[in-house]
């Protein structure tokens, strides 16, 4: 994870100044996923980094949440040699969900997300298919019971302990990605 450390408005953008544990491993121009959003590094400076984001991120995401302190998820992009695991993740948020629901199930935890639902972005693939693939602030992860508008997701101790899904309860507003692979289904039957 990634603590945010200062927030900047430039006009209809936002500066972010986050540090990682490996930020010294980082290069301007480098894309990372913070919270399933995919921004880039403008800025290297010691143990801290800057990205920017601008107006339509802003408006999809839940960035207007982040305040100094925030942790965010963060993940660095697959090398196009890398061995690929877990489902397609591209860091592109196609819209933000409310948590309605934490559940403990016995060591483990049951996460209830509401999205808005629009029947037209359904025809586009935004939609959750049951044990299909979600991204909730940029983790990977499988749907379960999903509904017209609502999904749960099963989080094991080690997720839970290693991103943001800690401070994340009812109320709580998060960046969803929907599958990528639904999304090109979706389009493919638009096109005949």
């Amino acid at each position: 994870m990634a603590t945010v450390k200062a927030i900047n408005h430039i006009q209809d953008n936002i500066d972010i100044v986050l540090t990682c544990p490996f930020t010294s491993e980082l290069s301007v121009a480098q894309s990372l996923a913070h919270d399933g959003i995919c921004l880039t590094i403008t800025e290297i400076n010691g143990s801290d980094y800057t990205v920017t984001a601008m107006r339509e991120t802003i408006l999809r995401t839940n960035l207007g949440t982040w305040e100094p302190g925030t942790l965010v998820n963060i993940e660095r992009s697959m090398p196009a040699n890398g061995r690929f695991d877990g489902h397609i993740v591209q860091g592109h948020v196609d819209t933000t969900a409310e948590c309605i629901g934490l559940e403990d199930a016995n060591g483990s935890y049951i996460y209830t997300f509401r999205y808005p639902f629009d029947a037209e972005m359904v025809k586009h693939g935004y939609f959750c298919a049951d044990k299909g693939s979600v991204t909730v602030n940029g983790v990977s992860l499988t749907v379960c019971n999903p509904t017209q508008d609502t999904f749960q997701v099963n989080i094991i101790p080690f997720t839970f302990e290693n991103t943001n899904f800690q401070s994340i309860r009812p109320g709580t507003i998060v960046n969803i990605e929907f599958d990528i692979l639904g999304k090109l289904v979706a389009r493919m039957q638009q096109l005949g």
